[in-house]
């Protein structure tokens, strides 16, 4: 019984360090085009740069970053988010 045990220890965790190289991995890919977009909301502002596979997905995770930033709640936030960005600068991230 112990022996069995110990070879599903072991199987859990190299499957757990198998996932573990496969997050790292996936954080370390640059991603195709590097958005910056800065806002100004409720008398504050930020600008955040984010790397995306398409520069619509880089504008969206970077107006949702800054809207993290600057808004308090989930309403607030929907309206950060609809709030026209002050600068908008994409580049390819090579």
């Amino acid at each position: 019984m112990s022996k069995r045990r110990g070879r599903t220890g072991l199987i859990g965790l190299l499957a757990l360090f198998a996932l573990m190289v496969l997050v790292v991995w996936w954080s370390l890919q640059v991603g195709g085009v590097r958005c910056e977009v800065c806002i100004a909301y409720a008398g504050r502002s930020q600008c955040r740069s984010v790397d995306g596979a398409s520069r619509d997905e880089a504008l969206g995770a970077a107006t949702t970053n800054v809207c993290a930033y600057l808004s308090n709640g989930v309403t607030d936030s929907m309206a950060c988010a609809r709030t026209p960005p002050t600068k908008t600068e994409c580049a390819s991230a090579e």
